[in-house]
């Protein structure tokens, strides 16, 4: 009650904006959407476990997120038991009824002794006819623990994979028709399985190996693949020990080149790249872990390909950039400097001139 001289306190206009649609359930304009456009809203949330939550909201959304066709699964090992996560997951999908899936990712440190339901998750997404299939499957080891099952290989649903952590051993060949981007990590491969790879997808324009390792050449034909990205080259057989693993590239058809990343490599060498468009060069190639690639190979690679619209120097090989300008090397206008100075604070740069010409040579 407000007495006689006190002024009333006023209510902001947008609180009493909020208070009438809390009470008009009419003009909650959002739940009038058609259903598509909700679930294209839904989509867009981060997690599975955040669409299911709207469920809550009303009658209206009570079903809604069952027509989701991207399904995003994270397991947080710190706030969810591995075995809670799966029944969750095993629930949803019950749940679930999209007529086909666009997206289905899940992402995992923590799957022993529950390999059969992640493979079972996979099937599903298959029946669903997945277009983008991520599966981040980081185990105990640096190295790939997860063996996927042989359906997987002759799946022509895809259009994009994502594999980190998964054991890739089929049986036959692949047939991937529709693949058009491939992410590797943390796999062991080899130039047969490689080959399989690019014979049994056609339609492949991106291929991305991410510390990977077992392969000692890349020969890729094929004419549908322009880019390719080869990131942290590593053998766990030889990670604190003596580098013994060569790499060279052949893929004449590729229009853009990115190497990046610690290559623990005793050479790497792309011979034949010559329709490129665009290369980006930021990797140390190392030798017992402390030997960076020197100059006389990036001075090679510059002059070989002087035709590049765009060639990108990163921080670790632009260390190198002043000691060719010191020698009296112009560097190409067609070069991109690094956004930022990487100073590399290791016993390689207190190695003589000579050691590091000597080293240029042998390469």
């Amino acid at each position: 009650m407000v007495k006689e001289g006190e002024t009333q306190r006023k209510i902001p206009s947008k609180r009493r904006k909020f208070q009438k649609i809390g009470d008009e359930s009419e003009d909650d304009r959002i739940s009038m959407l058609p259903d598509c456009v909700l679930v294209e809203i839904l989509s867009r949330l981060p997690y599975t476990k955040d669409a299911i939550r709207t469920g809550t909201l009303s009658k209206r959304w009570e079903h809604l997120w069952t027509l989701l066709p991207i399904l995003v699964f994270k397991h947080d090992q710190n706030n969810l038991p591995w075995s809670d996560f799966v029944l969750t997951v095993d629930k949803t999908l019950t749940q679930c009824c999209p007529w086909k899936l666009k997206k289905f990712v899940v992402n995992t440190s923590t799957y022993s002794g529950f390999e059969s339901q992640v493979n079972n998750w996979i099937r599903y997404a298959i029946r669903c006819n997945v277009e983008e299939l991520d599966l981040t499957l980081g185990g105990v080891s640096i190295e790939a623990e997860f063996m996927v099952d042989q359906v997987f290989f002759i799946s022509s649903c895809f259009t994009h994979l994502t594999l980190e952590g998964c054991i890739l051993n089929p049986t036959g060949a692949i047939s991937w028709k529709n693949l058009r981007s491939l992410c590797i990590s943390n796999g062991k491969l080899d130039e047969d399985l490689i080959e399989n790879i690019l014979y049994g997808s056609p339609l492949l324009e991106t291929l991305e190996l991410e510390w990977c390792y077992g392969y000692k050449r890349l020969n890729i034909t094929s004419k549908s693949v322009k880019k390719l990205v080869v990131s942290e080259y590593y053998d766990p057989k030889y990670f604190y020990d003596d580098l013994h693993d060569t790499l060279e590239i052949n893929a004449p058809n590729i229009l853009s080149l990115t190497i990046k990343g610690d290559m623990l490599l005793e050479k790497l060498s792309w011979p034949n790249v010559f329709s490129l468009v665009k290369a980006d060069l930021d990797y140390r190639k190392m030798r017992h872990l402390c030997r960076t690639s020197k100059g006389r190979k990036l001075k090679r690679f510059i002059l070989n390909h002087l035709y590049l619209k765009e060639l990108k120097i990163g921080s670790f090989c632009s260390k190198v950039v002043p000691h060719l300008e010191a020698k009296g090397f112009v560097v190409p206008s067609n070069i991109t400097p690094p956004g930022v100075t990487y100073n590399w604070s290791s016993e390689s740069e207190s190695e003589s001139e000579s050691e590091r010409e000597s080293e240029d040579d042998s390469e």
